[in-house]
Protein backbone atom coordinates (compact mmCIF):
# COMPACT_ATOMS: atom_id res chain seq x y z
CA UNK A 1 0.00 0.00 0.00
CA UNK A 2 1.43 3.33 -0.76
CA UNK A 3 2.29 5.13 1.55
CA UNK A 4 2.47 9.46 2.83
CA UNK A 5 5.45 11.50 2.07
CA UNK A 6 6.65 13.86 5.12
CA UNK A 7 9.97 16.58 4.48
CA UNK A 8 11.27 18.21 7.03
CA UNK A 9 14.10 19.64 9.19
CA UNK A 10 15.48 19.31 12.52
CA UNK A 11 13.99 20.91 15.57
CA UNK A 12 12.13 23.95 14.96
CA UNK A 13 14.48 26.35 17.25
CA UNK A 14 17.54 28.09 15.54
CA UNK A 15 17.86 31.57 15.43
CA UNK A 16 19.34 31.73 12.39
CA UNK A 17 16.60 31.09 10.77
CA UNK A 18 14.82 34.09 12.10
CA UNK A 19 14.01 36.43 9.06
CA UNK A 20 14.91 33.85 6.40
CA UNK A 21 12.28 31.16 7.21
CA UNK A 22 10.57 32.60 9.97
CA UNK A 23 8.88 36.06 8.70
CA UNK A 24 10.86 39.48 10.91
CA UNK A 25 8.88 39.74 14.27
CA UNK A 26 7.27 36.06 14.04
CA UNK A 27 7.09 35.54 18.12
CA UNK A 28 9.40 32.74 19.13
CA UNK A 29 6.38 30.54 20.30
CA UNK A 30 4.21 30.63 16.98
CA UNK A 31 7.70 28.88 15.61
CA UNK A 32 6.20 25.40 15.74
CA UNK A 33 2.99 26.64 14.45
CA UNK A 34 5.00 27.59 11.19
CA UNK A 35 7.08 24.96 10.45
CA UNK A 36 3.64 23.29 10.61
CA UNK A 37 1.96 25.20 8.07
CA UNK A 38 5.24 24.77 5.98
CA UNK A 39 6.70 21.45 6.04
CA UNK A 40 5.26 18.16 7.00
CA UNK A 41 7.80 17.01 9.69
CA UNK A 42 9.84 17.70 12.05
CA UNK A 43 12.36 16.08 14.21
CA UNK A 44 12.35 16.37 18.09
CA UNK A 45 16.22 16.70 19.53
CA UNK A 46 15.29 18.24 23.01
CA UNK A 47 14.32 14.38 24.03
CA UNK A 48 17.97 13.22 22.81
CA UNK A 49 19.11 15.68 25.56
CA UNK A 50 16.88 15.73 28.31
CA UNK A 51 13.16 14.41 29.64
CA UNK A 52 10.35 16.12 28.86
CA UNK A 53 7.04 16.43 30.54
CA UNK A 54 3.62 15.27 28.82
CA UNK A 55 2.21 18.55 28.92
CA UNK A 56 5.40 19.23 26.64
CA UNK A 57 4.24 16.69 24.11
CA UNK A 58 0.48 17.47 24.25
CA UNK A 59 1.26 21.32 23.69
CA UNK A 60 3.35 20.54 20.60
CA UNK A 61 0.58 18.64 19.29
CA UNK A 62 -1.63 20.88 19.49
CA UNK A 63 0.51 23.41 17.51
CA UNK A 64 0.62 21.89 14.17
CA UNK A 65 -2.05 20.69 12.23
CA UNK A 66 -3.62 17.38 11.42
CA UNK A 67 -1.28 14.99 9.12
CA UNK A 68 1.82 16.48 10.21
CA UNK A 69 4.09 14.44 12.28
CA UNK A 70 6.94 14.28 14.35
CA UNK A 71 10.02 12.00 14.84
CA UNK A 72 11.35 11.68 17.98
CA UNK A 73 14.72 11.40 18.57
CA UNK A 74 15.43 8.68 21.26
CA UNK A 75 17.82 9.61 24.73
CA UNK A 76 21.54 9.84 23.99
CA UNK A 77 21.19 7.39 27.81
CA UNK A 78 19.70 4.91 25.82
CA UNK A 79 22.43 4.76 22.57
CA UNK A 80 25.49 6.18 24.06
CA UNK A 81 26.69 3.19 26.18
CA UNK A 82 29.42 0.84 25.73
CA UNK A 83 26.89 -2.20 26.42
CA UNK A 84 23.37 -1.43 24.86
CA UNK A 85 21.55 -4.59 26.34
CA UNK A 86 21.98 -2.42 29.71
CA UNK A 87 19.61 0.15 28.53
CA UNK A 88 16.39 -0.97 29.43
CA UNK A 89 15.89 1.12 32.07
CA UNK A 90 16.88 4.11 29.89
CA UNK A 91 14.55 2.85 26.93
CA UNK A 92 11.80 2.48 29.52
CA UNK A 93 11.75 5.94 30.93
CA UNK A 94 11.94 7.50 27.58
CA UNK A 95 9.27 6.10 26.03
CA UNK A 96 6.88 6.61 28.86
CA UNK A 97 7.70 10.41 29.61
CA UNK A 98 5.03 11.20 27.71
CA UNK A 99 5.37 11.01 23.97
CA UNK A 100 2.15 9.48 23.75
CA UNK A 101 0.90 12.92 24.57
CA UNK A 102 1.74 13.66 20.58
CA UNK A 103 -1.29 10.92 19.50
CA UNK A 104 -1.41 10.85 15.60
CA UNK A 105 1.38 13.22 15.36
CA UNK A 106 3.87 10.85 16.68
CA UNK A 107 6.24 9.74 13.76
CA UNK A 108 9.45 7.28 13.94
CA UNK A 109 11.32 6.91 17.47
CA UNK A 110 14.74 7.83 15.89
CA UNK A 111 17.74 5.95 17.34
CA UNK A 112 21.17 7.72 16.97
CA UNK A 113 24.09 5.65 17.43
CA UNK A 114 27.79 7.60 17.87
CA UNK A 115 30.51 7.42 14.76
CA UNK A 116 32.61 4.83 17.15
CA UNK A 117 30.31 2.86 17.82
CA UNK A 118 30.69 -0.88 16.00
CA UNK A 119 28.10 -3.33 15.17
CA UNK A 120 27.95 -6.01 17.61
CA UNK A 121 26.03 -8.63 16.66
CA UNK A 122 25.27 -9.70 19.68
CA UNK A 123 24.78 -6.74 21.73
CA UNK A 124 22.66 -5.05 19.22
CA UNK A 125 20.03 -8.13 18.83
CA UNK A 126 19.91 -7.65 22.53
CA UNK A 127 19.39 -4.13 22.49
CA UNK A 128 16.56 -4.31 19.43
CA UNK A 129 14.66 -6.32 21.51
CA UNK A 130 14.36 -3.72 24.22
CA UNK A 131 12.95 -1.70 21.85
CA UNK A 132 8.75 -1.84 22.94
CA UNK A 133 5.98 -2.06 20.01
CA UNK A 134 3.53 0.17 21.44
CA UNK A 135 3.08 3.16 24.50
CA UNK A 136 -0.54 4.40 25.81
CA UNK A 137 -1.95 2.18 23.11
CA UNK A 138 0.33 4.08 20.12
CA UNK A 139 2.12 1.37 17.68
CA UNK A 140 5.79 2.39 17.77
CA UNK A 141 7.90 2.58 14.82
CA UNK A 142 11.71 2.16 14.71
CA UNK A 143 14.54 3.81 12.95
CA UNK A 144 18.31 3.26 13.33
CA UNK A 145 20.77 5.65 12.62
CA UNK A 146 24.47 3.91 13.08
CA UNK A 147 27.41 6.37 11.49
CA UNK A 148 30.18 3.29 11.91
CA UNK A 149 31.50 1.19 8.45
CA UNK A 150 30.94 -2.56 10.71
CA UNK A 151 27.08 -1.55 9.93
CA UNK A 152 27.38 -2.48 6.32
CA UNK A 153 26.87 -5.79 7.04
CA UNK A 154 23.84 -7.85 5.34
CA UNK A 155 23.95 -9.51 9.25
CA UNK A 156 23.12 -5.84 10.65
CA UNK A 157 20.26 -4.58 7.93
CA UNK A 158 18.92 -8.85 8.43
CA UNK A 159 18.78 -7.76 12.06
CA UNK A 160 17.26 -4.69 11.83
CA UNK A 161 14.58 -5.73 9.48
CA UNK A 162 13.53 -8.88 11.59
CA UNK A 163 12.73 -6.05 14.48
CA UNK A 164 10.56 -4.49 12.21
CA UNK A 165 12.70 -1.30 12.47
CA UNK A 166 13.98 1.23 9.74
CA UNK A 167 17.15 2.21 8.93
CA UNK A 168 18.83 5.67 8.22
CA UNK A 169 19.58 6.41 4.57
CA UNK A 170 22.36 8.88 5.44
CA UNK A 171 23.65 11.51 2.90
CA UNK A 172 26.93 12.48 4.04
CA UNK A 173 30.09 12.61 3.52
CA UNK A 174 31.58 10.37 6.42
CA UNK A 175 28.39 8.14 7.39
CA UNK A 176 27.54 4.74 5.32
CA UNK A 177 24.91 5.31 3.45
CA UNK A 178 22.61 2.37 4.17
CA UNK A 179 19.71 0.79 2.05
CA UNK A 180 17.83 -1.32 4.82
CA UNK A 181 14.92 -3.66 4.10
CA UNK A 182 11.45 -2.97 3.56
CA UNK A 183 9.37 -2.52 6.83
CA UNK A 184 6.88 -0.59 5.78
CA UNK A 185 8.38 2.91 6.29
CA UNK A 186 11.20 5.13 5.03
CA UNK A 187 13.66 7.46 7.00
CA UNK A 188 16.26 9.53 5.32
CA UNK A 189 18.50 12.00 6.65
CA UNK A 190 19.97 14.35 4.09
CA UNK A 191 23.37 16.05 5.50
CA UNK A 192 24.95 17.88 2.76
CA UNK A 193 23.20 21.53 2.15
CA UNK A 194 25.32 24.10 1.04
CA UNK A 195 24.77 27.94 1.78
CA UNK A 196 25.64 29.31 -1.60
CA UNK A 197 22.95 27.12 -2.87
CA UNK A 198 19.47 29.12 -2.35
CA UNK A 199 17.86 25.79 -1.79
CA UNK A 200 20.61 23.75 0.14
CA UNK A 201 21.36 21.99 -2.77
CA UNK A 202 21.11 22.27 -6.44
CA UNK A 203 17.71 21.44 -8.42
CA UNK A 204 18.72 18.59 -10.06
CA UNK A 205 19.78 17.42 -6.33
CA UNK A 206 15.90 17.79 -4.90
CA UNK A 207 14.41 16.58 -8.15
CA UNK A 208 16.42 13.27 -7.38
CA UNK A 209 15.24 13.40 -3.63
CA UNK A 210 11.69 13.83 -4.70
CA UNK A 211 11.84 11.18 -7.02
CA UNK A 212 13.58 9.05 -4.04
CA UNK A 213 10.93 9.75 -1.90
CA UNK A 214 8.13 8.68 -4.70
CA UNK A 215 9.79 5.14 -5.25
CA UNK A 216 9.85 4.86 -1.41
CA UNK A 217 5.98 5.49 -0.47
CA UNK A 218 5.54 2.68 -2.76
CA UNK A 219 6.08 0.49 0.10
CA UNK A 220 4.98 2.72 3.24
CA UNK A 221 5.39 6.10 4.63
CA UNK A 222 8.58 7.67 3.55
CA UNK A 223 10.22 10.75 5.77
CA UNK A 224 12.70 13.07 4.49
CA UNK A 225 15.02 15.35 6.69
CA UNK A 226 17.24 17.94 6.01
CA UNK A 227 19.50 17.81 8.66
CA UNK A 228 22.86 19.85 9.78
CA UNK A 229 24.66 20.57 6.93
CA UNK A 230 24.14 24.29 6.47
CA UNK A 231 21.37 24.21 8.67
CA UNK A 232 20.02 27.55 7.76
CA UNK A 233 19.38 26.51 4.33
CA UNK A 234 17.54 23.71 5.63
CA UNK A 235 14.13 24.97 5.64
CA UNK A 236 14.30 26.10 2.15
CA UNK A 237 15.61 22.64 0.64
CA UNK A 238 12.64 20.68 2.90
CA UNK A 239 9.77 23.66 0.83
CA UNK A 240 12.15 22.73 -2.38
CA UNK A 241 11.69 19.19 -1.61
CA UNK A 242 8.05 19.57 -1.13
CA UNK A 243 7.23 21.94 -4.29
CA UNK A 244 9.06 19.30 -6.40
CA UNK A 245 6.61 16.21 -5.12
CA UNK A 246 3.57 18.46 -5.66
Amino acid sequence: MAGRIRVGIGGWVFEPWRGTFYPEGLRQKDELAYVGTHLTATEINATYYSTQKPATFAGWAKAVPDGFQFAVKASRFCTNRRVLAEGGESIAKFVNQGIAELGDRLGPILWQFMPTKRFDPDDFDAFLKLLPGSVGGLPLRHVLEVRHESFDDPAFLAMARDAGAAVVLADHDEYPALHGHDVGFSYARLMRTREEEPTGYDAQAITGWADMARDRAKAGDAYIFFISGAKVRNPAAAQATIAALA
